[in-house]
């Protein structure tokens, strides 16, 4: 499937490549050592047929490298410590009472 890669920012073409399953918002993918944040997911369809097809996928994505301390858990990534009650569950922020993080430094820790 023809997929778009479009700056979250300008909404500038940056790259069309071919990928089987296009990512979801919220997960990091990485093209041409390049890595990327994906924030939206936009369908194109047309018109086949008297049917609507999903003929290609846009990205809105920010160049952005996976934090270290990233990881999958549940329902998709997450930085910092999921176990802890005031993380954001979050690809994009980590949480609440120190953002900036590391989550192992922080003294204000409350498990869930």
């Amino acid at each position: 499937m023809l997929v778009e890669l479009r700056d979250a920012g300008s909404g500038t073409l940056l790259n069309r490549v071919q990928l089987d399953d296009p990512p979801h918002p919220g997960s990091w993918l990485e093209l041409d050592g390049i890595c990327y944040l994906i924030m939206q997911r936009q369908h194109r369809y047309s018109l086949k047929g008297g049917a609507y097809q999903l003929s290609a996928v846009a990205l809105v994505v920010k160049p952005q490298s996976r934090p270290v301390d990233a990881k999958y858990w549940r329902h998709g990534w997450v930085i910092g410590d999921p176990t802890c009650r005031f993380n954001a569950l979050s690809p994009l922020l980590r949480c609440v009472v120190w953002p900036d993080g590391p989550c192992g430094e922080c003294s204000h820790f409350e498990a869930r």
